[in-house]
């Protein structure tokens, strides 16, 4: 079972929500927060595969609840949900720690999808915004951002290219998980990049690997 929370200021919508994701088998909603701060307090009390979280909410928005749920370090994935397909919002949210990002008028079964697709740690974006990130990433690309990395983080990057996980990084690199972890995070913030998935393109198009 995917075990979800609802985070949406608009009583209507979180109801629709979950009428129809508790038509799927494989979903449980376990929680429904009405403000950013309800859903990073939600995680961390029932820690749900996925939030399913609004941009725009009372108290602490979408973005910053992202932040927080990644900084506490909760084993949560966030797809994003929400009107706004600009690169103001689009960016934030990424950069944040969301998986995903989906759009409210998103097809239903796409919905689904994506909420598998998450689950399943890959990166999910609504087809409207997934040019703002290459973009954005393109950016990023050209301003050789690896520069700033540590000769064991190249090390740990170049692994990740490989597609290793971080057990099989550790054992390369003889070095223990939860300093892979380490530099994994300092990687990924360095290179303003979501997820390994970017880092790896990242370091093939520099050759680092």
């Amino acid at each position: 079972m995917i075990r979800i929370v609802i985070a949406d200021d608009h009583h209507v919508v979180r109801r629709g929500l979950l009428f129809f994701l508790n038509t799927q088998k494989d979903i449980e909603i376990v929680g429904e927060a009405k403000n950013g701060k309800e859903a990073v307090d939600l995680a961390e009390a029932l820690k749900p595969d996925v939030i399913l979280m609004d941009l725009v909410m009372p108290e602490m928005d979408g973005i910053e609840a992202t932040k927080q749920i990644m900084e506490r370090n909760i084993p949560s994935k966030v797809l994003i949900l929400t009107s706004f397909s600009d690169q103001d919002h689009v960016i934030p949210a990424i950069r944040a720690g969301a998986t995903g990002y989906q759009l409210k008028d998103v097809e239903p079964d796409q919905l689904i999808e994506s909420i598998r697709a998450v689950h399943r740690g890959e990166s999910q974006l609504h087809t409207k915004v997934t040019s703002h990130v290459m973009s954005h990433f393109a950016k990023g690309v050209s301003r050789n951002l690896h520069e700033e990395l540590t000769k064991r983080e190249l090390e740990v990057l170049a692994e990740i290219a490989k597609g290793k996980s971080n057990k099989e990084i550790a054992s390369s690199l003889f070095i223990t998980e939860k300093t892979v972890k380490t530099h994994v995070s300092n990687i990924l913030t360095k290179l303003e990049v979501a997820d390994r998935t970017q880092a790896a393109l990242y370091a093939v198009k520099h050759g680092i690997a």
